[in-house]
C-alpha cells in the first residue's frame, strides 16, 4: 500500500495554496453547514468529475469538518499528483491482497474520530453530465472493516457559470442515517437520491 506522508510543512503550504487557487479560479464556493458528532469520524461520499473535487473536499474539511483528512486515490493519481500523499492520499500498490489490505486500513481510519475519510465512490473521473453515480464494491469492504461507527455524508458538487466570467461552484451536503444494515445498492440509492435533489436545487437557482 502507498500510504500517506506527513510533512507539515508540505502540508501547511498546499494548504494555503488551494485556498488561494479556489478564490483565484472560482467565482464563488458555496456549501451549506449540518450538525455533526464530534466524537465520531465521518466517511465522505462524493461525485467525481473534475480536477478539483479532491481540492474542493480538502478545503471544505479545513473549514468545516475540521478533522484530519485521508484520501483513497488510484496509484496512477498517487503518482502523477505527488504532492497528494503530503494531503493525506493513500492508494494501493496492486490488484489482490494489497487491495484488500489498503481497504481495511481505510476502514480502520474512520475508527478514531479525529478522521474524515474522503471516498470518490465512482472509483475514476466521469462526466458532470451523468444521472446515476456509480458506486464500486470497495465501498462496502471499506465500511465492512470499520467498527461501524462513524457518520456518512453525502456531497453533490455542482459547477456553472451562469453570468460569471469565472464558475461558480457549490457542494450540497447531507448526512445519512445509515440503517442497521447497509448495502451498495442502499447506499447507491440513497447518495443518489440526494444528487438528484442537489440537480434540482442547482437548475432552481439558475432560473
Amino acid at each position: 500500500m502507498y500510504r500517506s506522508r506527513k510533512s507539515p510543512i508540505i502540508f501547511q503550504f498546499f494548504s494555503w495554496y488551494i485556498a488561494y487557487i479556489i478564490k483565484k479560479d472560482f467565482a464563488s464556493y458555496t456549501y451549506n453547514r449540518l450538525q455533526l458528532k464530534e466524537d465520531e469520524a465521518i466517511l465522505l461520499l462524493s461525485n467525481h468529475s473534475g480536477w478539483w473535487d479532491g481540492f474542493l473536499m480538502f478545503q471544505l474539511n479545513k473549514v468545516v469538518f475540521k478533522r484530519q483528512f485521508h484520501v483513497l486515490v488510484t496509484d496512477e493519481v498517487y503518482h502523477k499528483q505527488w504532492y497528494l500523499k503530503y494531503l493525506g492520499a493513500f492508494a494501493a500498490e496492486n490488484r489482490g491482497k494489497d487491495v484488500v489490505d489498503t481497504l481495511t486500513y481505510a476502514g480502520q481510519l474512520l475508527d478514531d474520530p479525529r478522521n474524515l475519510l474522503l471516498i470518490f465512490p465512482q472509483g475514476k473521473l466521469y462526466t458532470s453530465y451523468v444521472n446515476t453515480i456509480s458506486f464500486e464494491k470497495g465501498v462496502m469492504q471499506l465500511i465492512n472493516a470499520s467498527r461501524k461507527k462513524f457518520q456518512i455524508v453525502f456531497s453533490a458538487t455542482l459547477t456553472d457559470y451562469f453570468d460569471k466570467r469565472r464558475p461558480a461552484a457549490r457542494s450540497y451536503l447531507d448526512q445519512w442515517e445509515a440503517e442497521e444494515y447497509v448495502s451498495l445498492q442502499l447506499l447507491k440509492r440513497e447518495f443518489n437520491k440526494h444528487y438528484s435533489q442537489s440537480i434540482g436545487q442547482q437548475s432552481k437557482a439558475a432560473s
